[in-house]
């Protein structure tokens, strides 16, 4: 799958910005909810672990999952709930794991059939979109540790396939809200780092969405707020849909306010 290796390009980006690091820089806060480094690297680090595991067997995803999700039932944070499976593994130490595993799960999905159904925490999903979820996860934390440490990313075309999860989980948005998805769905055109344009969706003068393709995905991700970005919507549909955009799984998030996420 060309996505595993997206994957594992946007693996090699975070790792290149954080490999200069000294020990007691991984211990920079972010605007995320106060994360540091170290805690946005464990996040991804227990996830990629449960990538691996839910190629494994179903059993072993839910045994690990299993775990994870008695702790927030106990009112525990998900950050919370990595802390006692990490053991202490922390710093350099923490971040030659996360690197080590991230290659293991691009090797994995790589040779994985694309249509393969897969647990997750939500609801399952072929390998194809499990994959482009880990790059997803990868690329939205690692704007966090991109803004703390005031650096910019050099952005790709691979960009597209976050856009597309984005797209993809329109009905998701409202539905993890109880609330029903406007139809139809808003039209999408957004333009890629290459100058590329993406379009998804039935062309509607009065119901759309347009805009460079990182804002968009910075949205869905709720990496920035909408209003910190340059991107049109057009219709009620469309600027509900951008108020509330959330292509991850979970309970519903609400984006950051206005102002909120932003480079050091």
């Amino acid at each position: 799958m060309q996505q595993a290796e997206d994957f594992r390009a946007e693996v090699e980006t975070l790792a290149a910005l954080l490999e200069p690091l000294a020990e007691d820089g991984f211990a920079t806060p972010t605007l995320f909810k106060g994360w540091t480094i170290d805690d946005v690297i464990g996040h991804l680090h227990m996830f990629d672990h449960a990538a691996l595991l839910t190629l494994q067997s179903d059993a072993a995803f839910a045994s690990f999952f299993g775990r994870i999700a008695a702790g927030l039932a106990q009112g525990r944070t998900l950050l919370e709930t990595q802390y006692p499976w990490l053991d202490g593994l922390r710093g350099r130490a923490l971040f030659d794991r996360w690197r080590t595993t991230a290659h293991a799960v691009a090797d994995a999905y790589g040779a994985t059939d694309p249509k393969r159904r897969v647990k997750w925490a939500g609801p399952e999903m072929s390998a194809l979109s499990s994959i482009t979820a880990r790059q997803m996860e990868t690329w939205a934390h690692g704007q966090e540790v991109f803004d703390a440490l005031g650096a910019d990313r050099q952005e790709t075309d691979r960009i597209r396939n976050i856009c597309h999860l984005g797209v993809s989980t329109y009905g998701w948005t409202f539905a993890n809200r109880n609330l029903g998805a406007p139809q139809p769905a808003p039209f999408v055109r957004l333009t890629g780092p290459s100058g590329a344009v993406w379009t998804w969706n039935d062309p509607q003068d009065e119901n759309a969405v347009i805009g460079a393709a990182v804002d968009f995905a910075r949205v869905v991700a709720q990496t920035r707020n909408i209003a910190d970005t340059p991107l049109v919507t057009r219709g009620r549909a469309a600027a509900d849909w951008m108020a509330i955009a959330q292509c991850f799984a979970g309970a519903p998030e609400d984006p950051p306010p206005p102002g909120a996420r932003h480079k050091a």
